[in-house]
């Protein structure tokens, strides 16, 4: 039976809890320390849900909003959500093999009613307050980077700090191992080829309407740049990133880096699960 969404199952948490930071020491005692695993619970219940932490029920998650939202202050301050998002890639490299071949990048804009640090006027909703997204993602869509801006800094100057924001060590592109970059033509500037190519990335950006291409496309393949759209839509089902309510840039990227890692370590459990159960199966489809 499937969980909820906001609770971990056993091996799961079995992987998350070695990244977590050791408790702070106390010569006064005190209370009790609440458990690991049921505050990471009832921040995953606001994630998800988009709750205020105020509105957090202890009852059903096990822990109160005032300590949820003490220990999520002290996770990411020892970066640990930037660890678990790190470990999720990791794993599923060695389990599904991450798609260096055709990568993409794309931005998204929510609005951010509070403002706050990295928030501007979005140009989209009448100049209200709002926050950009930048992501880079392989070629089936795991997200590799994030950062983000105001809703009014154009994607063309995002680019560059995405592609250095990588959560693991990129491999070195070669003749053999091309890598290629796709993007839509809002970063058809030739800074954005510059900076793309400067890394190594051969660059695919749609021709203007009416235009035709002159040769079919390198190695036979079609660049996919919807699988960056799809994965801002995966994101998006953490109703907490809808609407950006953190003022603090820190604590909104926490979020977006939980999310991520939530993503992949679900893809990661259920690839596990194939293996188990099929395992010649899952073999081949490991290998594809």
């Amino acid at each position: 039976m499937r969980s909820l969404p906001w609770k971990v199952d056993d091996a799961t948490w079995a992987r998350i809890k070695p990244l977590l930071p050791p408790p702070p020491y106390s010569l006064r005692g005190g209370r009790y320390r609440v458990d690991d695993r049921a505050c990471f619970d009832a921040i995953l219940y606001v994630l998800r849900t988009g709750c205020q932490w105020n509105a957090l029920p202890k009852e059903e998650v096990g822990c109160s909003s005032s300590t949820a939202h003490r220990r999520f202050q002290e996770w990411e301050a020892d970066g640990f959500f930037e660890r678990l998002w790190a470990e999720g890639l990791t794993e599923y490299d060695a389990l599904k093999g991450l798609k260096w071949k055709w990568q993409a990048v794309d931005g998204t804009m929510s609005k951010a009613p509070l403002g706050g640090a990295e928030t501007g006027p979005n140009p989209t909703d009448r100049g209200k307050s709002g926050v950009k997204r930048s992501m880079l993602t392989e070629g089936g869509g795991i997200p590799l980077a994030i950062v983000v801006a105001g809703a009014n800094r154009h994607d063309k100057m995002l680019l560059a700090v995405t592609l250095d924001g990588l959560m693991v060590p990129r491999p070195e592109p070669s003749e053999k191992a091309r890598q290629h970059l796709c993007l839509d033509r809002g970063y058809d500037y030739e800074s954005s080829r510059s900076e793309a190519a400067s890394r190594g990335y051969e660059v695919h950006i749609p021709l203007p309407r009416g235009q035709e291409r002159s040769e079919p496309y390198p190695e036979g393949n079609k660049p996919r740049r919807w699988v960056v759209e799809r994965a801002h839509s995966w994101l998006n089902r953490s109703r907490r990133l809808l609407v950006r309510w953190e003022k603090k840039t820190e604590n909104y990227l926490a979020f977006l880096h939980l999310a991520c890692a939530q993503l992949l370590f679900g893809k990661v459990l259920r690839l596990s699960e194939a293996r188990v159960a099929h395992p010649n199966r899952s073999a081949g489809l490991l290998a594809g």
